[in-house]
Formats: C-alpha cells, sequence, structure tokens
C-alpha cells in the first residue's frame, strides 16, 4: 500500500490488555476491507500530582498518538477501559489536548466509534461508550455503533452493545475476549472502514 492510503485510527488506552486486544480485533475488520488500512496508537498513563514523563516510544505495544494521526485519519475508533462509568483518564487527558483539530475543522464529517472493555457484566459499558461519543460530536464527526444486523449482538451473553463493541474481562481482568465480543469487533472494524472509503468518495 502506498503512504497515500486511506487509514482508520484505532486510539485507545488499556491497563490490563484487554482493551488493546479489542484494539487489533478491531483493526483485523478494518483491514479485511480493501484499499484502507488500520493504525494502532495508544496514549500514555497519567500522574495524579503532575503529568507523568514516560519514553516517546513505549517498551512494547502500539506508539503514543500524535495530534497529526487524527488530523489525518480516514475514521476513528477510540477504545477505553470502563472508569466508573466513563472512559479513563488518559484517553480524556489526551482528547483534552485536541482542541487546535476542533477549532480547524480537522474532524468534521469523519466516521467514528467507541469500544470499551470492564471487569463485571454491569459495570457501566454502556454508560462509558455514551460518553466517549461525546467529545467526537464536538468535533462533529459521524457516529457509527454496531447494527443489529450484527447477530452476534443477539447471541452474546457477556460485551457487545450496539452503541460499540465492549468485552467483560471479569474481576481479575484475565477473561480472553471470547467469540461473540470478537465478531463483533471485527464487525465494528469493518463497518468503519467501509464509512470511511463512502465518505472519503464523496468528498472528492
Amino acid at each position: 500500500m502506498s503512504d497515500a492510503t486511506p487509514f482508520v485510527l484505532i486510539l485507545y488506552y488499556s491497563r490490563s490488555g484487554a482493551t488493546s486486544d479489542m484494539a487489533r480485533q478491531i483493526a483485523a475488520g478494518v483491514e479485511s476491507v480493501a484499499g484502507i488500512k488500520a493504525r494502532l496508537r495508544t496514549v500514555p498513563p497519567v500522574s495524579t500530582t503532575c503529568e507523568a514523563v514516560d519514553p516517546e516510544i513505549p517498551e512494547e505495544g502500539a506508539v503514543y498518538a500524535e495530534l497529526e494521526d487524527l488530523r489525518q485519519c480516514s475514521a476513528l475508533a477510540l477504545g477505553s477501559p470502563t472508569r466508573f462509568g466513563n472512559m479513563a483518564a488518559p484517553l480524556k487527558h489526551f482528547l483534552d489536548t485536541t482542541s487546535s483539530l476542533w477549532m480547524n475543522g480537522a474532524l468534521i464529517d469523519k466516521p467514528a466509534c467507541a469500544f470499551t472493555s470492564s471487569s463485571s457484566l454491569h459495570g457501566g459499558q454502556e454508560s462509558t461508550l455514551l460518553t466517549m461519543l461525546v467529545p467526537l460530536l464536538h468535533h462533529g464527526m459521524v457516529y457509527a455503533g454496531i447494527p443489529y444486523s450484527e447477530t452476534k449482538l443477539i447471541d452474546t451473553q457477556t460485551g457487545g452493545t450496539p452503541y460499540g463493541a465492549s468485552h467483560v474481562a471479569g474481576p481479575r481482568s484475565d477473561r480472553p475476549v471470547d467469540e461473540h465480543e470478537r465478531a463483533l469487533c471485527v464487525a465494528q472494524g469493518r463497518r468503519l472502514a467501509r464509512l470511511a472509503l463512502a465518505l472519503n468518495q464523496m468528498s472528492t
């Protein structure tokens, strides 16, 4: 693929690995669509007393996101573990730095989605997804959930919502992403990629 190939930015924060696993499944869905690729990016943790100073490149996993990743992307998948029914602070901290993109309308009309994981089945997944879409709407993005044509939404006994993919990680955060949760992640990535390509064609 050339450098001009459009990409879906999969931007996430993960503490125990569940959200990063979901991000990889969404990336697989994106890259199952011809003509577009996935770009995985994460954000560093934050300190309770001051901004943490971390290496510029993490020791493992995705590299840290930059504003240019958002500016250049054709679509955005935003992922976070659930923290009391809301996104984790490191991801919110990064989004709080995107005012320059908002002022320039850099994200207007780009499709977006959200995904999350929690320790328990009723741990606030849906409220987390709904609150994660708020800054995306302020940026003028077009939010895309998961339609019920994806039958795993009905079959799942754990994660999975029409607001976005989700995962129940268990009380020790060690439960793997199951078959239904994985299928919904892939479906969400695939849908986002198709929407990105369609909107790109409309704007050219």
